[in-house]
């Protein structure tokens, strides 16, 4: 049975899913020729990540598919209930990049507090000749111990962001319209854990009371931070987007960081990836990073032998 992964799968993965009995192809094959493809070789399984798209077009012309599955936790490309419908299993792996989405939050949160984001570009350019005022002018940096952090969408990535935030001494607050309250469990290299129950509160609250707002929701028809958002957010505060592209009025956030209503951002994802806004990549308020939020090693690995322990489920 054959499996072709377009975008990419670990060793361990490809490992796994080879053990099981399975052809696994790593040819990249274009959006526009995987019905071509697929027909021709007959391939039973397609895996994706982010770029390649599954949409309906693809599941109507390609017979032999049964099973679509991510590597990662959208699936905003994929047209999953009509392949549902039409008795394909589609599956995905939300756990395995959790802890890796949640450290590049922080390295956002941290590189916005201490200027990094700032200072790495100047440092090349002006550090051998403006170093007392670079160090003056980075000079003001604030600690996150203490800060209250607001994590809009309270999933696996929002309860993983709030163990981080924990652990650093935050205010965790949240809110997600389909999480009440959740328990977050702590787990300490001498074996020891620790339980923290948080409930969730309206998401106009979490707006006034963030010193930071870190969104982990899901592809949506509108913003969910748009003007009107941003001017419920406290003066100074800073916001971190690391789970889709379009969630984000981008438009409406540079207006916020010339204005000094924002102190700073964090981008992972974009609107029009992957050829994100030059006025976003040039901005010299704005921490960069280009959608990587599950590219650890780590992750990876987790991501690749999840969707092989899947598959064999399921196929054979």
């Amino acid at each position: 049975m054959k499996i072709l992964v377009n975008d990419g799968i670990s060793e361990s993965g490809h490992k796994a899913l080879e053990q099981a009995g399975f052809e696994v192809i790593t040819t990249k094959v274009a959006q526009d020729q995987i019905i071509n493809y697929v027909n021709e070789n007959q391939v039973a399984a397609i895996l994706v990540r982010s770029a390649t798209k599954v949409r309906k077009d693809i599941i109507d012309a390609c017979p032999s598919l049964k099973l679509i599955g991510r590597g990662g936790v959208g699936m905003d490309n994929i047209d999953v209930e009509y392949a549902k419908s039409k008795g394909i299993h589609v599956i995905n792996t939300p756990a395995s990049s959790s802890a890796s989405v949640a450290e590049l939050v922080f390295a956002h949160l941290f590189s916005g507090v201490r200027f990094l984001y700032n200072a790495n570009r100047n440092m090349p350019l002006e550090g051998d000749t403006r170093f007392n005022e670079l160090k003056k002018a980075y000079g003001e940096g604030i600690e996150l111990s203490g800060k209250t952090l607001g994590i809009v969408g309270f999933g696996r990535i929002g309860q993983a962001v709030a163990k981080v935030g924990i652990g650093l001494g935050m205010k965790i607050i949240a809110s997600d319209p389909f999480v009440k309250e959740a328990s977050v469990t702590l787990d300490f290299f001498d074996g020891r854990s620790l339980d923290i129950h948080i409930k969730t509160q309206s998401f106009e609250s979490v707006l006034k009371e963030s010193d930071f707002i870190t969104l982990h929701v899901p592809a949506q028809k509108d913003y969910v931070i748009g003007r009107k958002e941003l001017a419920m957010m406290k003066d100074e505060s800073a916001l971190i987007n690391a789970s889709r592209g379009g969630v984000v009025d981008e438009v409406a956030l540079v207006e916020a960081l010339d204005s000094g209503k924002l102190s700073f951002a964090g981008l992972d994802v974009f609107e029009n990836e992957p050829t994100p806004a030059l006025k976003l990549l040039m901005h010299n308020k704005i921490s960069l990073t280009p959608h990587i939020g599950a590219a650890t090693n780590e992750a990876q690995d987790r991501i690749g032998t999840e969707l092989a322990t899947q598959i064999a489920t399921l196929l054979k």
